[in-house]
């Protein structure tokens, strides 16, 4: 990776009086996480192959909140989306793309409310409208002939109905894509929605991570792809409590498909 990723600010666009095609949104994971940060690269490579015009808030992007509702701290949610909404709306953000469903979710349902009205997506809700309109083309490349199963996120699947995207893309790469029997709007938790990625489980017979990653495992797959930071962290804690790291990798949707063009 020779070139240097072009990461425009919102504060770039306005100082030129330009607008984004589309305001990509971080969160805290993609900005702090180490792991996370690299599907944050992922992604603006390929935006940058595609020559999407996006933009990022940076310093001026805080938390959506999420966490804190989840927790229930109403009060610090609703302090924290205000400072965002106030944010977005000066800067007349229409259309806001994460690859987080957790930041999807709070920016798309609960921000309206609070009189943050935008036009969300998914990163692989994005990834397809590019593949469909032709300014991306993906091909199989490194991952051709690998089995890979899709994680559903809690919040992209069941509480967004955002199912085939995903599935759609992983199927552009000429690989085989194996669900697990729990998939889809059935599709098991991986432990760390609702906050309960910032603590330890309560005493019980299995870690949830532990119980999914053995979902993955009976299909035999090369890779579990994932579509949010928190459940390929608790894919990867799983994996590594099998002992199956040398077999199996866990990727984002973003991920994949910037290795296979070998962005």
């Amino acid at each position: 990776m020779s070139e240097l990723l072009k990461v425009p600010t919102m504060a770039e666009f306005m100082v030129q009086g330009k607008q984004p095609e589309v305001l990509f949104w971080v969160g805290c994971a993609g900005s702090f996480d180490d792991r996370a940060k690299k599907i944050t690269k992922a992604f603006v490579k390929i935006l940058n192959k595609a020559n999407v015009e996006f933009a990022v808030l940076g310093t001026e992007e805080s938390c959506t909140g999420d966490p804190a509702k989840r927790a229930g701290n109403e009060f610090l949610f609703q302090m924290q989306a205000m400072t965002n909404i106030e944010v977005l709306n000066a800067y007349e953000i229409k259309k806001i793309v994460t690859a987080c469903p957790h930041c999807y979710n709070t920016l798309k349902n609960e921000y309206p409310e609070l009189g943050g009205t935008y036009e969300v997506v998914h990163h692989t809700e994005l990834l397809k409208s590019l593949v469909d309109s032709g300014r991306l083309t993906i091909e199989g490349g490194q991952f051709k002939g690998k089995k890979i199963t899709f994680h559903d996120p809690c919040y992209l699947g069941r509480a967004n109905n955002v199912y085939e995207a995903p599935r759609e893309l992983i199927q552009k790469l000429d690989i085989e894509l194996v669900e697990m029997k729990r998939c889809k709007s059935d599709g098991l938790c991986c432990g760390a929605g609702g906050a309960q990625m910032f603590k330890e489980p309560e005493k019980g017979t299995k870690d949830i991570n532990v119980e999914r990653t053995e979902d993955a495992i009976k299909v035999n797959p090369d890779i579990i792809a994932t579509g949010c930071p928190f459940c390929n962290t608790m894919m990867t804690d799983g994996i590594k409590a099998t002992n199956k790291e040398a077999e199996i990798k866990v990727l984002d949707i973003a991920e994949l498909i910037a290795n296979a063009q070998d962005l």
